[in-house]
């Protein structure tokens, strides 16, 4: 603005003075004018980018204290977590020594209390072990009883169901044979018919040395008295004694592992009101089980 005034006033000394002045100090005063225009304008740049140049700091000086209250918020939220991690520094602090206090009474139990937990601890790993090999043991043998079952069964599978059935229960192998294969009726003498399906069992209990074998002679109720036997009682033990010896001296099964027992008339399969029932009830059951020694050697738990 003083800039513009300046030039006015010397427009108007031009003008006034034009007449009296001579041409070589007009075209000074031009030429001066001409300066002074082109120095206004530099000027006026000057100050339009000093302008630019504020607004920006302006806008800088906004960011950086919008940057600052961010901090200074930051900060503040900082110093709160601080103080709530001191707090429970302080609580952790005074819950361990709490617990270091407890430990330190604990450390004057007397010796036969320690010794009385020691004590326990390793009775209750012996119990532990013993349930585990006992587990271990169990799964194996109804492994074993699994696949002497099936090969039971391939091996005997030429003879009717109704003379030879296999089945697993209480944890052994049964094999049930009918009277009509083995015997006569009434008699404890064996069938010449009975060497196929005997030879075939002896095989797999030779090849089984580990389990006994416990055979069963069973009957129906029908009352018997003959020179064979005086009742049921007695026929149903010479037909299971029958069985051992042909077991023993022709197919070579080791006697030791054997056992002959009679159960008479009193653990039918099926009821003796039919004929049929009677005829499924007259059999003998050869059972494969674990030998029993070792068997309850196992079940004996250990002492504490």
């Amino acid at each position: 603005m003083r800039f513009s005034k300046l030039f006015v006033v010397l427009m108007t000394l031009v003008f006034v003075t034009s007449g009296c002045v001579s041409k070589k100090k007009l075209n000074e005063a031009t030429t001066a004018l001409e300066a002074q225009k082109e120095l206004l304008s530099k000027c006026e740049e000057r100050s339009a980018d000093l302008e630019k140049q504020l607004l920006d700091l302006n806008r800088r000086l906004e960011t950086s204290n919008a940057n600052l209250k961010k901090a200074t918020d930051d900060l503040a939220l900082a110093n709160v977590k601080l103080s709530s991690q001191e707090e429970q520094l302080t609580v952790l602090k005074s819950s361990n020594n709490s617990l270091l206090g407890q430990l330190s009474s604990a450390s004057v139990i007397n010796q036969a209390g320690a010794e009385s937990i020691k004590k326990s601890l390793e009775a209750i790993s012996q119990q532990s072990q013993y349930i585990k090999d006992l587990t271990r043991t169990m799964q194996y043998k109804d492994s074993v009883n699994l696949a002497l079952a099936l090969n039971l069964k391939k091996t005997l599978s030429d003879f009717n169901d109704s003379d030879v059935s296999i089945e697993v229960k209480k944890g052994v192998v049964y094999i049930s044979l009918s009277d009509n294969m083995l015997f006569k009726s009434a008699s404890a003498a064996i069938n010449g018919g009975a060497d196929k399906v005997l030879a075939k069992i002896a095989k797999i209990l030779n090849d089984q040395k580990d389990l006994d074998i416990l055979v069963e002679g069973h009957t129906d109720n029908v009352p018997i008295s003959s020179e064979t036997a005086t009742d049921n009682w007695e026929l149903s033990a010479k037909r299971s004694a029958a069985i051992v010896r042909v077991l023993q001296s022709k197919y070579k099964v080791d006697p030791s592992r054997m056992t002959a027992g009679a159960r008479s008339e009193y653990v039918p399969k099926e009821s003796n009101a039919t004929a049929a029932g009677r005829s499924a009830n007259r059999r003998t059951e050869i059972i494969i089980l674990p030998k029993l020694d070792q068997f309850f050697k196992l079940m004996e738990a250990p002492k504490p």
